[in-house]
């Protein structure tokens, strides 16, 4: 029975690996299909979506045998319960990716805005957000979950930027109907983005957390928002 336990664990962990590594490419490939105006990586994004849902749902049917046999206790039981909080995230993050792929499709039909050094920045911050919450799961690193919590208020002031460099330019803009209709949908759609992104970066902080509770069974939430406030 031990020995089919860990087998079992073992098997939620390589799930969960094989689905970060999933949702990390979703990412990318949605900013990438973003900025390079790359309708077929958009929708490819859209279509790889069904893959991650399949893996969130083998870490729930491992998770649930686990705990209804095995009746783990201490750190196993907090790897099983922190592991399917973590699939949770991980599933939002993906659908995160195909909100931006939709709303970069939708903009590929229009001409581009100017560029935003605002949002490109979003971008950076918010992929290394997430590939770190992916390499901290991977090594149980507690002090990069830190790391992540700190770089989230960053995220938060990129995106407010974006969200004022947007609504100028929608009240400066020409006055001419037709091209102030197409200005806004295209301003709205982005603004949309940067949100999508500001979420992401909650996602990866949570991840840090649920890492740091299986690791070392600590809630860790209060105590980032209390360094950096």
């Amino acid at each position: 029975m031990e020995r089919h336990f860990f087998q079992e664990l073992e098997n939620l962990k390589m799930t969960i690996l094989n689905m970060a590594a999933l949702t990390q490419r979703a990412m990318e490939d949605a900013t990438n299909a973003y900025l390079e105006r790359d309708e077929e990586l958009a929708q490819s994004v859209i279509d790889g979506d069904r893959q991650v849902n399949e893996l969130e749902v083998e870490v729930d049917q491992y998770t649930l045998r686990l705990l209804a046999l095995e009746q783990p206790m201490a750190r196993d039981l907090r790897t099983i319960i922190g592991t399917a909080k973590i699939s949770n995230e991980l599933e939002r993050i993906a659908d995160q990716a195909v909100n931006i792929s939709q709303r970069s499709i939708f903009l590929c039909k229009f001409p581009p805005l100017e560029r935003i050094p605002e949002m490109e920045q979003l971008i950076e911050v918010s992929l290394s957000m997430v590939r770190r919450a992916i390499e901290c799961m991977a090594n149980a690193d507690v002090k990069a979950a830190y790391e992540i919590g700190r770089m989230d208020d960053r995220a938060d002031q990129y995106t407010l930027q974006v969200l004022q460099s947007l609504v100028e330019y929608m009240a400066e803009s020409t006055p001419i109907e037709e091209n102030r209709k197409i200005n806004t949908r295209r301003s709205i759609q982005t603004i949309i983005i940067s949100r999508c992104l500001e979420r992401v970066s909650d996602l990866a902080t949570n991840i840090g957390e649920h890492v740091a509770f299986i690791s070392e069974g600590i809630n860790i939430k209060h105590q980032m928002t209390d360094s950096r406030s």
